[in-house]
């Protein structure tokens, strides 16, 4: 007989769905927990943990802001004193979207997004690449999350399923792989050369996993790297692509940080303009999916939630499959795609928000270029931290050679090595970021992961604080001299 309150009932957690309980997501664990906790009993709490601009006092930008305040509250339009408000491209722009969403920003709009905005997405991509985009192979998502975990379910069939992902990793993949049930194939960058690829290790880390059992894929590649920032060169992508075909993997490229560039040397390439470059047969046969989002570049609309995926030769039955599940949502929100569509067509020279617009970018740009500086330079003047410039994205990822009373005082403490040292520095400045072994780190080596993303202003004293810290500490645990 069934029922009764004696046994085990389905919600406790020894009768979860095991693939939750594998789940691990560094960058809002244990350390953001503690931080929150300080921050509760009045701890100035400075939260570099993840990539949350306007969290870290980045001011919005007014024209997207004064557009969509116009779509979500349509009678201003009919003020007669709108225009003393709001400037008239606003609310020319708020019309032509409201015009393509009929029953306004309360109402669905097709599962893919909006047709009007995919194709705004499709125009972004051809000027950027120099090859036409099918709107109807664009869909719009709850940020480029979404559209990740989209594409992740439809890849993975079973736990013999691999994904080759780059370690360090954005622990997006590594979670939402073992949330479907596939198996993490990790590649590890090398530190030393700038957090480039090895395409030797690559080959062995395939042959490896296949020699298990393990069918692999798919490939992600982050460009820039996030938590590493490095941009990948040309070449490098070009090496990729020749890789996933032959290979036959379906590449999966993370490109969201495509606007966040800090050095002059390696400019963004989407992985999609060097495979069209390439000509066949790889630019017909080579599967890619391309993701972007509003939450990243300069406009670090994190909450809004706006992103979408391209795909490239994908075969339209398998199309249709994506659609289908992208349906049972119903509708990615509209506000999302309205952002997504002022992002991929913002105002032009000429345009009377134009300069206002152009002055804003440009002034967070520059000064996220000097903060990677700052943190880089910062960093490498401390006692055993050695870091990388962060030539794009918005995260620094130095490593810190921990002494070894350092290590074992946190294996007496049970705790990972990098987990002990972030948690003093938390408890120390209030400083919070996110330890190295939260993204994958090679075998005895450690490091932090922070943002870039702090006020310009507060940047010198926050790096003297770490500073202070990091001497503080080297000396408690008999520091040896930088290697």
């Amino acid at each position: 007989m069934f029922g009764g309150g004696g046994g085990r009932k389905p919600l406790d957690y020894e009768e979860l769905n095991e693939n939750v309980k594998k789940v691990q997501y560094a960058v809002r664990g244990e350390l953001y927990l503690r931080a929150s906790e300080l921050q509760k009993e009045g701890k100035k709490i400075i939260f570099t943990n993840v990539g949350n601009p306007h969290a870290l006092g980045q001011k919005p930008l007014t024209f997207p802001r004064q557009v969509v305040a116009l779509c979500q509250a349509p009678f201003l339009l009919d003020d007669p004193n709108v225009g003393l408000i709001f400037p008239a491209d606003a609310i020319a722009r708020a019309k032509h979207y409201l015009a393509m969403a009929p029953g306004g920003l309360g109402a669905y709009s097709d599962s893919r997004g909006i047709p009007g905005i995919r194709k705004e997405v499709a125009e972004f991509i051809e000027r950027r690449d120099g090859y036409p985009s099918d709107p109807e192979l664009i869909y719009l998502t709850d940020g480029a999350s979404k559209g990740v975990m989209q594409m992740l379910n439809t890849i993975i069939r079973n736990e013999r399923d691999g994904i080759l992902v780059p370690v360090p990793q954005y622990p997006l993949y590594s979670a939402a792989i073992s949330l479907f049930g596939g198996s993490l194939v990790p590649y590890y960058l090398e530190e030393e050369a700038n957090w480039g690829l090895d395409f030797v290790n690559l080959r062995q880390t395939v042959a490896s996993a296949r020699s298990k059992g393990i069918t692999v894929r798919a490939m992600v590649i982050i460009n820039p790297g996030n938590p590493t920032g490095q941009c990948l060169s040309e070449g490098n992508i070009k090496e990729l692509l020749k890789f996933c075909f032959h290979e036959n993997l379906v590449l999966l490229a993370d490109e969201v940080y495509q606007q966040n560039i800090y050095q002059d040397e390696r400019p963004f390439i989407s992985a999609r303009k060097v495979l069209f470059d390439m000509g066949p047969p790889m630019s017909r046969e080579v599967q890619l999916v391309s993701f972007h989002t509003v939450s990243k570049g300069y406009w670090g609309e994190c909450g809004q939630r706006g992103g979408y995926f391209e795909m490239t030769n994908l075969p339209p039955k398998t199309v249709d499959e994506i659609y289908k599940v992208a349906s049972i949502a119903l509708s990615p929100n509209v506000p999302g795609q309205i952002f997504m569509g002022l992002m991929v067509n913002p105002p032009k020279p000429g345009d009377i928000s134009y300069l206002k617009f152009s002055a804003e970018s440009k002034s967070i740009l520059e000064s996220l270029r000097r903060r990677a500086r700052l943190m880089t330079d910062g960093f490498n003047s401390c006692r055993n931290v050695v870091c990388n410039f962060t030539e794009g994205a918005m995260y620094s990822f130095p490593q810190i050679r921990l002494p070894p009373k350092a290590i074992d005082a946190a294996k007496r403490a049970g705790k990972a090595a990098d987990v002990f040292y972030c948690l003093k520095l938390l408890e120390a400045t209030g400083i919070s970021t996110v330890p190295g072994s939260g993204f994958g780190q090679k075998e005895g080596v450690f490091h932090l992961r922070t943002t870039i993303l702090p006020a310009e202003e507060d940047m010198p004293a926050i790096m003297t604080s770490f500073k202070k810290f990091n001497d503080t500490f080297m000396d408690q645990y008999d520091g040896y001299s930088r290697m």
